[in-house]
């Protein structure tokens, strides 16, 4: 059954009376935004090997390196937008207004005639990748890597079209998910619309019962803190992220995924594991595009267990065993790499394959850690006046670095060769000493209770949720009720 719920937006709601139900919708909104840049990473690899591709748009290093970072020049301007866009229209019809974006974006690229309309089409894609991914990927990357072994062996432009214009799809299945998912209860409560907020609580956590004391607790929590945000002065401006300490080191901590994850070394396997692969001494196309697949299985397997270990052993070990993990992965990969360079005719096959394995597993370790850590730890760490925001400056640092990554990949490559795999390994170590000693464990907390471990205290008299949901601790909901009451009137009266 579905219940009509208002939303404060123009963009309707028609939710699912069951929280099992809704809680998949929401999930498959939250998949398919990463899917996008999960399937654009795999599927430009793909492309990055086809000769219909490379000969089509007559591509060089420089060439190749700009048509696969301009969806970054998009993404790095999108947040400056984005965070501003969530707070004032909700972050539902920013979602719809970026998706719809994103598919003007795939459209174009797939309609491309040259290098410039392929550049332009990507930034596009990238702009509505950004705003929609702020507001709100292995299994789009295995979807594309599936789709462009397919169309490899077509000899027209469609072996490169086709993967382009199925990225859509993503943005599409969104768009189409939106009218069944409510808006955020926050921002509902942010606007004055108090008893939606509820309702979408109640709808979330107990399939409707807004008298459920998990509902109540988290209600309560959220009117508090924003009250309590109110009081202190904060605002949704974007310098509310630069006004006070706390707030800095929020925005430090939480934007640290994007910049971290980006010069973690994936770059090379995620957009250029052809020229990888060829310094591992695999050089047929098609042996190139089976070992996409393949990769990204193990990808994906990887990133389903990583998603696990997250939630039962934490972000911070996560992250650290991850980044110690591809340290050394990264030495074996260029010490291997270098061997093959100097003798290329006389490098055995346990060379070849001993390296081709070790670069499997760099992505697995990756994936572990990265992948799920990248959407789910920044909007942990910033609390709701910053979160948007906050967000956008993320994804800003994360799309500007990728930008000159990406681009400058197939060039370091070509120079240096196995030294690159150097040059980023000496850089995660740098990266794991940082989250060992600045990054803050968010396990098992709602957003309102992690700000006990910035500001020193929870601002909300109520237990902690967990412990209300697992009946470690009791809400006097008669309580709790009257407070609300009085509470919600002042708001509205002030």
């Amino acid at each position: 059954m579905l219940r009509k719920t208002p939303t404060g937006t123009w963009l309707p709601a028609w939710v699912p009376e069951s929280t099992l139900t809704l809680s998949f919708l929401l999930m498959i909104c939250s998949a398919v935004q990463s899917s996008t840049g999960g399937y654009d990473g795999s599927m430009l690899n793909g492309l990055n090997i086809l000769p219909s591709y490379t000969d089509y748009f007559k591509l060089n290093a420089a060439t190749t390196g700009l048509n696969t970072a301009s969806v970054f020049i998009g993404g790095f301007f999108g947040p400056i937008f984005a965070g501003l866009m969530a707070d004032k229209l909700g972050r539902r019809p920013t979602i719809f207004w970026g998706s719809l974006l994103t598919l003007i974006g795939v459209l174009l690229q797939t309609a491309a005639q040259n290098v410039a309309m392929f550049t332009v089409a990507r930034i596009i894609l990238g702009f509505g990748s950004a705003v929609s991914g702020i507001a709100g990927g292995v299994v789009g990357a295995l979807i594309a890597a599936g789709i462009t072994l397919g169309t490899g062996q077509w000899n027209s432009t469609w072996a490169w079209r086709a993967p382009s214009l199925f990225q859509g799809i993503f943005s599409l299945l969104c768009i189409i998910v939106l009218p069944f998912i409510p808006e955020s209860p926050r921002w509902l409560v942010h606007e004055g619309h108090h008893e939606t907020a509820r309702l979408v609580v109640a709808q979330t956590n107990a399939s409707g019962d807004q008298a459920d004391p998990v509902v109540l607790a988290v209600y309560k929590e959220i009117i508090d803190t924003l009250k309590w945000e109110k009081e202190e002065g904060h605002t949704m401006s974007p310098m509310q992220v630069l006004k006070n300490p706390v707030s800095r080191k929020r925005l430090l901590i939480g934007m640290s995924p994007g910049p971290f994850s980006c010069i973690a070394g994936n770059i090379i396997a995620s957009y250029y594991l052809g020229a990888e692969l060829d310094t591992a001494g695999i050089t047929n196309s098609n042996d190139q595009l089976k070992a996409n697949v393949v990769l990204n299985v193990w990808c994906l397997f990887c990133c389903l267990a990583g998603t696990h270990l997250v939630a039962k052993w934490g972000r911070k070990p996560t992250a650290i065993l991850s980044e110690v993990l591809l340290v050394i992965c990264l030495f074996v990969i260029g010490g291997l790499s270098k061997i093959y360079a100097d003798n290329p005719d006389g490098a055995s096959k346990g060379v070849v394959y001993g390296d081709v394995a070790v670069m499997f597993l760099f992505q697995g370790f990756y994936s572990i850690a990265w992948t799920p850590l990248l959407y789910l730890y920044p909007p942990e760490v910033m609390n709701y006046s910053i979160r948007a925001n906050g967000l956008a400056f993320s994804q800003f640092m994360l799309n500007g670095l990728a930008l000159v990554f990406v681009f400058i990949m197939p060039i370091g490559l070509a120079n240096i060769g196995w030294r690159m795999y150097m040059v980023n390994a000496s850089w995660d170590i740098v990266i794991a000493a940082l989250i060992a000693f600045y990054w803050v464990e968010t396990k098992g907390k709602t957003l309102e209770e992690i700000d006990a471990l910035f500001e020193g205290e929870k601002h909300s008299s109520v237990p902690d949720v967990e412990l209300v949901r697992t009946g470690k601790a009791k809400l006097d909901t008669g309580l709790v009720e009257q407070q609300l009451e009085t509470q919600i009137v002042n708001m509205k009266a002030e």
